[in-house]
């Protein structure tokens, strides 16, 4: 058989992708196809760089060449990604940024801006553009974790307006409110000033292009989540819970409020932190030391995807305190779970977006 553009095509037509279920060429993911002689090379354009299913596929568009077109065919299959949104072109807020991710909790003290901080960097590593807000007004802890206390961003004048340049590292452009204030003091603000000077964060920042914006909302369901979630364009959001059962039942508060008819933002999943304890003697064991699969059972009772479990592990605590995020350093053995969690969430979103985009139709 004559190696063709449209023998291709149709080979590639059987390749379904596994979360959108239509086939790649449908979904215009096949690009740049290229034939010399017994040689057929194109690109798989992906829904996300971190996309969990790309090996599987790749194998799957050289088998159905194989099959439909001829076994001795050398086919080349390259990788690019196009990270999908929802956003309309009319938003006007934010508008250059493709999505907006809320990590959320009905408590404190489950490690919720430990998973916003390493999620945010793995899926920076996967070549993502990806920003980092710290919308925890009264306990803003993202400049220790990252190694920017007593940080304090440039501005630029324009229009009239102080324009805020996001501080950059880790491949991560960040602002956070702990950059503006003494942070040995307490922050004394009613309600209204805070609103205000969280949604300074998102407006009077050049945020530029990103594909990620990842929130680490303060806990609990008070004014300045809600004014969060009601006030800014979502796509979705994340939350953190432990396995005992007073934290699950704080973290049901969250999903009602993400779920109230007035808000409507989508839940992308539950993370469970503090899973499980590694000792450091014997990496292949596992104590649960605050009880098992109470993030599970809790995905389940509400239908909400289980995102990932997150061990306690010396690493994690330590890299708080030090301002080296874990995610940061592929050669720990703890970053391949903050890279198949930030995997989990790129997959999510990218279903969503299908899902919405398709009931909009």
């Amino acid at each position: 058989m004559k190696i063709t553009k449209e023998n291709i095509l149709a080979a590639l037509q059987h390749v379904m992708d596994p979360d959108l279920g239509k086939d790649l060429v449908t979904l215009n993911m096949i690009d740049d196809i290229k034939i010399e002689g017994k040689k057929v090379s194109f690109q798989l354009v992906l829904t996300t760089p971190a996309c969990p299913l790309k090996n599987e596929m790749r194998q799957a568009c050289i088998d159905e060449i194989h099959r439909h077109v001829g076994k001795d065919v050398e086919v080349v299959v390259e990788f690019t990604s196009i990270v999908t949104s929802r956003r309309k072109e009319s938003d006007a807020m934010l508008k250059d940024v493709k999505n907006i991710i809320a990590v959320g909790s009905g408590k404190g003290g489950v490690g919720k801006s430990t998973v916003a901080v390493n999620l945010a960097v793995a899926l920076a590593r996967t070549g993502a553009r990806v920003g980092l807000v710290d919308a925890d007004i009264y306990g803003p802890s993202i400049p220790m974790m990252v190694g920017l206390v007593n940080h304090h961003p440039q501005g630029d004048e324009k229009d009239g307006k102080m324009i805020i340049q996001p501080v950059e590292k880790y491949g991560l452009k960040l602002i956070s409110i702990g950059f503006f204030v003494d942070q040995s003091k307490a922050l004394i603000w009613r309600g209204p000033m805070a609103s205000t000077a969280l949604r300074q964060l998102f407006t009077d920042v050049a945020w530029g292009e990103l594909d990620y914006m990842v929130i680490d909302l303060p806990p609990g369901t008070g004014d300045i989540p809600l004014t969060l979630v009601q006030d800014f364009p979502l796509t979705g959001a994340i939350i953190v819970t432990t396995p005992q059962q007073l934290a699950l039942a704080d973290v049901r508060k969250a999903a009602d409020m993400f779920r109230n008819d007035k808000i409507s933002i989508p839940i992308l999943g539950v993370v469970e932190n503090m899973s499980y304890f590694i000792p450091p003697d014997d990496p292949t064991k596992k104590y649960y030391i605050f009880g098992e699969g109470g993030g599970k059972k809790f995905s389940k009772e509400l239908s909400i995807t289980m995102l990932g479990e997150i061990p306690i592990v010396p690493g994690i605590t330590q890299s708080g305190d030090s301002g080296i995020p874990v995610a940061s350093d592929p050669s720990l053995p703890v970053t391949a779970v903050f890279d198949q969690l930030a995997q989990s969430v790129a997959q999510q979103i990218a279903i969503s977006n299908a899902i919405r985009e398709t009931f909009l139709k």
